[in-house]
């Protein structure tokens, strides 16, 4: 392997040449754009990243309107790590990290994707590689774009409470005062899950418990 390794250009302030790096990885978090979905459940995918961007030395978020994306970048350890929250809002993220991972020449197995997920409870999160939609329509658009072998990371949202809500109103409320109470430690959890995937380059299968 050559020593220096050519990164593509993407316009951001990172050296066209770095040595010795190994791997480059995507991690995106879904979510909707606009003031309105801040803190709902359906954009925990944008907290996550944005925890995970503040905690590691990443770049200023830049808006990459070609790659339907707001992107940020940092090399940790032997990786080049992209985060990206698409701008396309939930539905079409397909075409987002379609347009990112085609630049970048990232394959699905070096991506992770940050999402809620109504089927699995609040208080925990679950990562695998590859599986179902699960009903979530950001996943369905990545899964029709790049196909389905790429990593999850499931934040737990549910129950639906109550049981007779809309299920798109629930996602698009904010958690309720107690989970809010939480969402240090969620954050706090799915960070470590994801430094790990980045020192360790895959997710394994397993659910973990944020509660305290």
């Amino acid at each position: 392997m050559a020593l220096f390794q050519k990164k593509p250009d993407s316009g951001s302030s990172m050296p066209l040449y770095s040595l010795g790096l190994q791997k480059t990885l995507l991690i995106v978090g879904l979510g909707n754009v606009g003031k309105k979905y801040d803190g709902t459940r359906h954009n925990i995918g944008f907290a996550v990243v944005d925890a995970l961007a503040s905690s590691q030395n990443f770049d200023s978020w830049t808006d990459k309107k070609d790659l339907k994306s707001t992107v940020a970048t940092a090399t940790i350890g032997d990786a080049r790590v992209i985060l990206c929250k698409p701008t396309t809002m939930m539905n079409l993220s397909g075409e987002a990290v379609q347009a990112i991972s085609h630049f970048y020449k990232i394959q699905p197995n070096s991506i992770a994707v940050v999402h809620d997920e109504l089927d699995i409870e609040f208080g925990q999160i679950r990562t695998r590689a590859g599986g179902s939609s699960a009903g979530n329509n950001g996943i369905k658009s990545i899964s029709q774009h790049i196909g389905e072998d790429y990593g999850r990371v499931r934040i737990g949202i549910g129950p639906k409470t109550p049981e007779q809500m809309d299920g798109a109103d629930f996602v698009l409320a904010k958690f309720s005062s107690e989970q809010q109470k939480q969402l240090k430690n969620l954050l706090q959890e799915a960070t470590a899950i994801l430094t790990e995937y980045i020192h360790a380059g895959q997710l394994p299968a397993e659910t973990r418990r944020f509660l305290v």
